[in-house]
């Protein structure tokens, strides 16, 4: 399948897809799921059927899951937007949406859990073709805001900073959210481009300014007015510096 266009429109891309769909029950247990669903997800392996839908999730993205059901259950009816998430499982790159099902009295009954692959959307064209386990690298990041996704270019990126289970952009347009961790970012992006100079941080190197010693501390300051400088990891001073051509 060949990556859309920038000009092609959202329901472009979505008609593009098929749709995975499992229903839950209302203690999100799974009751059923669809054709291309079962495709998709390792259901002879896991046999989910009447199991908490995190149990056939890896380890690292139950508390998304998780996170985004509760989101579903506790988000006011008047604002009752599909919530949704970013998972990386395990070589694909998962748009997950969660809706509540509710009775006549308000009372909830249920999920259904949406999801479609858009690893090729946000993947650069050809990685891995040559190489089935490789991992494609990404050349756009999913990003949710307000419950929507936007992809952000690489090219707006100044660096990624490490939350938990998930990563924040600082992009020149500000900060954005990213459900992936840092982790799977890394695995997912040119090493030629970005960099991992600390536990927390990954910089883009087109995107770096100078660096500047603060005590016995390195920092990375950035082409960009208003962004933060971000540490630099003892270790990985000279690789970094050897990667700007110091």
């Amino acid at each position: 399948m060949s990556t859309p266009s920038h000009g092609q429109s959202s329901l472009y891309l979505i008609e593009r897809f098929e749709v995975g769909v499992i229903h839950l029950d209302a203690d999100r247990q799974v009751l059923a799921m669809n054709d291309f669903a079962r495709q998709i997800l390792p259901v002879d392996a896991k046999r989910p059927f009447g199991q908490i839908v995190t149990q056939f999730h890896p380890e690292r993205s139950r508390p998304k899951v998780d996170f985004l059901l509760n989101q579903a259950e506790h988000k006011a009816p008047v604002h009752a937007a599909p919530m949704a998430m970013i998972i990386n499982i395990p070589e694909q790159v998962l748009l997950i949406k969660v809706s509540r099902l509710a009775n006549e009295a308000g009372k909830t009954t249920g999920y259904v859990l949406v999801f479609y692959d858009v690893t090729q959307v946000v993947s650069q064209p050809g990685a891995g073709e040559h190489e089935p386990n490789a991992t494609m690298q990404l050349q756009r990041i999913p990003t949710v805001l307000d419950g929507r996704v936007q992809f952000v270019e690489l090219d707006d990126i100044l660096f990624l900073e490490s939350q938990a289970h998930s990563t924040r952009l600082m992009t020149r347009q500000g900060w954005r959210e990213c459900n992936l961790s840092i982790g799977d970012l890394q695995q997912r992006l040119d090493p030629e481009r970005f960099m991992r100079v600390h536990r927390c941080f990954m910089v883009q190197i087109p995107a770096v300014a100078s660096l500047r010693r603060h005590g016995v501390k390195t920092l990375v300051a950035f082409r960009h007015p208003h962004a933060p400088e971000v540490p630099v990891a003892r270790q990985t001073v000279v690789p970094l510096k050897r990667a700007l051509g110091l």
